[in-house]
């Protein structure tokens, strides 16, 4: 095969019919998966006494679907080469769909726990698939417009996810926040059934089974280990080191193995690709140390100043206001320019917001509180999608479902080691300080009481310090990610191979 550029363009051309139709079928699948990660969150309780469970027992219904997802992400890029992105498109929403109904009819925690399984399966897909299709649709020179269409679920997941589950679950039941995916999903699919172009797929390779048994278990344990942090408080209990190891330790022979593999799993020469290995290691930096962070700001609301889970929720919103305001103009820049000075200008704009945080307390003032969540949803619409865009943005069709593939592996992997870092961090700062331990429990009710009025303030004022810490972490994390946003391209990157033409035709 022979490849040839495409003609060279200024980076100002607009996104067609097809390019935005396509864009909101991929919207709405990655909206449904991602809500779904987020949505049951403020569930947990509800299904405690429903089923008369332990947390620990209701948490498997968030971690059975997450570690879902981590299984089948990484057979997404040979599938949608072997299969068709449409056809595979088509089947994760089905299962998806299929999950979500079977969910809202369990009848016990076990049963629940399987069907998120199914739902994970289906959800895996739909990201990395999504972001394939956008891409191929849009060409490299407008990778960062349609990448930011598809940022908009990724940064209002976190924060709507709180809300709708809030809602739906006092004015229905719990039962809702999983119908509300069978009409969502069932638009989804007669509308990708309409518009996605047939799929015209060209297998080339045999599937890495082998990288398979070893990459999605891994990926599985790695996480399980992870997200079993906070729970236990530490990273040395047997739980999380048993795990952790031996995901670890899969994921490494994995790596081995697929360099020496003409066609593995997931393509590991990729980071040859200079663009693509600054975009993932800055990507990783950010997704550790912002998505953890994220999960921190509807806690103090409700931990601290006793709001709802509903108000809690609208609090945050800001966060998202603010993206859709940055991340379409910052994706225009970004095909224009590169994504280099836009995601150190969000990253100073993230920092920002987050010093604010650093300082506060169990009174603050709401105004200020909201104004910093605000600007750093300006800098979250600099930053993500820009990261991404210029991973995507240098490959070629045949690596583009292989690179958003890898893309997906790294950001589920980063942005559970950040949730579990910050979760860690704050558990730790609370136990240190026996104030802030005791109106915890209090909080919680998990303990006696009989507290005097002094005693509640004191702890509470410890418990705001203690968030206060915890951010402090977080800002250092967001400043580290200068370090390789730096190193982005900071103009326009040369346009790769995208089209391929037969051997022997002659190119202009």
């Amino acid at each position: 095969m022979r490849t040839a550029p495409p003609p060279a363009t200024d980076g100002t051309e607009k996104l067609d019919r097809d390019v935005l139709m396509i864009a909101g079928v991929t919207v709405l699948g990655a909206t449904m998966s991602i809500l779904d990660t987020t949505v049951v969150s403020v569930a947990l309780p509800t299904f405690q006494r429903e089923f008369h469970a332990s947390y620990a027992t209701v948490a498997w219904t968030m971690t059975a679907y997450t570690l879902a997802l981590a299984t089948v992400i990484p057979v997404t890029g040979w599938a949608a080469d072997r299969f068709g992105t449409k056809r595979l498109y088509l089947t994760s929403i089905g299962l998806f769909v299929a999950g979500s109904a079977l969910c809202s009819g369990a009848w016990g925690i076990g049963p629940l726990i399987v069907f998120r399984v199914l739902q994970g399966l289906g959800g895996g897909m739909l990201m990395p698939l999504g972001m394939t299709m956008m891409t191929r649709a849009a060409g490299p020179e407008r990778v960062g417009r349609v990448m930011a269409v598809l940022g908009i679920p990724m940064l209002m997941g976190p924060i709507g996810g709180p809300i709708l589950g809030g809602w739906l679950i006092q004015a229905a039941s719990w039962h809702w926040i999983f119908l509300v995916n069978v009409p969502i999903g069932a638009v989804a699919f007669v509308t990708s059934l309409r518009v996605l172009h047939p799929d015209q797929p060209q297998p080339r390779e045999s599937f890495d089974f082998l990288g398979m048994l070893l990459l999605s278990p891994g990926l599985a344990l790695l996480l399980f280990g992870v997200s079993s942090i906070p729970a236990a408080g530490t990273v040395v209990d047997v739980k999380v080191l048993v795990a952790g190891i031996a995901g670890l330790g899969l994921v490494i022979v994995f790596t081995l193995h697929a360099l020496r593999q003409d066609h593995p799993l997931v393509d590991l020469r990729l980071f040859v690709n200079r663009n693509l290995t600054v975009s993932v290691v800055t990507g990783a930096m950010f997704a550790i140390a912002f998505m953890g962070s994220m999960l921190l700001f509807p806690s103090y609301f409700l931990q601290v100043r006793g709001e709802s889970t509903l108000n809690a929720g609208l609090l945050v919103a800001p966060q998202g206001l603010g993206a859709m305001l940055t991340m379409p103009l910052a994706g225009r820049l970004t095909d224009r320019t590169g994504p280099g000075r836009i995601v150190v200008g969000g990253l100073v704009l993230i920092a920002a917001g987050l010093a604010v945080f650093t300082q506060v307390s169990a009174d603050s003032a709401y105004l200020p509180l909201v104004g910093a969540l605000f600007v750093m949803g300006l800098g979250m619409g600099m930053t993500l999608m820009p990261i991404m865009s210029a991973a995507l943005a240098t490959l070629t069709d045949r690596q583009i479902a292989r690179g958003s593939t890898m893309m997906n592996i790294v950001q589920q992997t980063a942005g559970s080691i950040g949730t579990a870092l910050l979760s860690v961090v704050l558990t730790n700062q609370v136990l240190d300080d026996p104030a802030a331990s005791s109106y915890s429990a209090v909080s919680q009710g998990a303990a006696p009481g009989g507290v005097t009025g002094e005693a509640l303030a004191r702890g509470r004022s410890a418990l705001a310090t203690a968030f206060g810490h915890t951010y402090l972490v977080a800002l250092v994390l967001i400043l580290c990610c200068l370090v390789p946003a730096v190193l982005l391209p900071r103009r326009r990157p040369a346009q790769q191979i995208t089209h391929e033409i037969p051997v022997g035709t002659t190119t202009p």
